[in-house]
């Protein structure tokens, strides 16, 4: 488990704060994997993160890949994770030849990414390692053609007419970027307003109890997707399946003892290539039932997949801990839970 760590700022706050307090903030902070770092820094009204630990997916498939690297080098790089179901969750991989040739930073070179959407917009988070040099990233952007601000940490301007006269399918979320040298992040969306109020709002919004709890519970995962309740409900839900289907899931629901509502979902693969599944809810209680009725679910027919469950993976356990249930998940060979079951209908996801 990666932990990110400024040993002299610490050292610096705590030494002003009480010794209780001190401690206790030290833990938190330190205790934070990465993924629960970038999604502090998600806009607080966040549905669905979508999150990539490139650094961690470079490792996996064995790429040694730097800014020199070629276009044809990333896109095999790309095409080993593709294999491996590491790169769905992406917004950044149609993007990234160009991203490598053009822009200084791409999945070859990035940390992790994170990409949080909304009603209201979205916003692609990028993790640059530490010894990146943001000066000559901005002089990039410059001679790539967007528009440097005024302010260090405002919005450089694309658009939609630049984007095309840079190479083909490059994703609208680059239309606009932001850049914060600070915290090594660099900041895309394709609305200028939304970004320039991620920026302003970044690490100071509270992520809904749900989302919370299951980040949480994903550890430090290579890639993951991770929805809100609502969202959840509506994009997972039976009701998308066809009538045979629907009616299929409402008895087998039924058999298994009935669920409840969710109040967040993540499923995320883990670098030892399982796929952890992590359901939040009210309360203690229905987590208990929902980890017997769930893990039911899963180990039975998937209408609306297609087969059954069993085709893709076998629960190897679930667990109840809290509001959380935690579904661990061993992939037969060949498949790709996590991009085919990252959609609905799921009927061990419904409500």
């Amino acid at each position: 488990m990666r932990r990110r760590l400024t040993i002299a700022a610490l050292v610096t706050l705590v030494v002003a704060l009480p010794a209780v307090t001190a401690g206790v903030w030290w833990w938190r902070h330190t205790q934070r994997t990465d993924l629960e770092l970038a999604a502090s820094y998600a806009p607080a009204d966040a549905q669905r993160l979508s999150w990539t630990d490139w650094a961690g997916v470079r490792d996996a498939v064995g790429a040694r890949l730097d800014a020199s690297s070629s276009r044809e080098q990333v896109q095999g790089f790309l095409d080993d994770g593709y294999d491996r179901d590491l790169t769905s969750a992406s917004a950044l991989v149609q993007s990234a030849p160009v991203l490598q040739a053009r822009f200084g930073f791409s999945p070859a070179t990035a940390d992790w990414e994170l990409f949080a959407q909304s009603e209201a917009g979205a916003v692609v988070i990028v993790r640059m390692p530490d010894d990146t040099d943001f000066d000559e990233l901005a002089d990039q952007l410059e001679g790539t053609g967007f528009t440097r601000p005024d302010d260090e940490d405002g919005v450089w301007l694309g658009g939609d007419r630049l984007l095309p006269s840079l190479g083909a399918d490059l994703t609208p979320e680059l239309q606009y970027v932001a850049l914060d040298a600070g915290r090594h992040l660099v900041l895309t969306s394709d609305t200028s307003d939304y970004l320039e109020q991620a920026v302003s709002d970044l690490g100071s919004g509270d992520l809904p109890q749900g989302l919370s709890d299951v980040v949480a519970a994903s550890g430090d995962p290579l890639s993951a997707a991770v929805y809100d309740g609502p969202y959840t409900c509506s994009a997972l839900a039976m009701s998308q399946a066809d009538a045979s289907d629907a009616e299929q899931g409402d008895q087998l629901v039924d058999d298994a003892g009935g669920v409840d509502p969710l109040t967040g979902f993540a499923m995320s693969v883990q670098p030892g290539g399982g796929v952890r599944v992590a359901m939040a809810f009210e309360n203690d209680d229905q987590a208990r039932h929902n980890a017997d009725s769930r893990s039911t679910l899963a180990s039975g027919p998937a209408p609306g997949q297609g087969g059954d469950f069993t085709d893709r993976f076998s629960v190897e356990s679930a667990t109840a801990e809290g509001r959380v249930v935690r579904l661990e998940l061993d992939p037969r060979p060949g498949t790709y839970v996590l991009s085919d079951l990252s959609t609905g209908p799921v009927l061990f996801a419904t409500c």
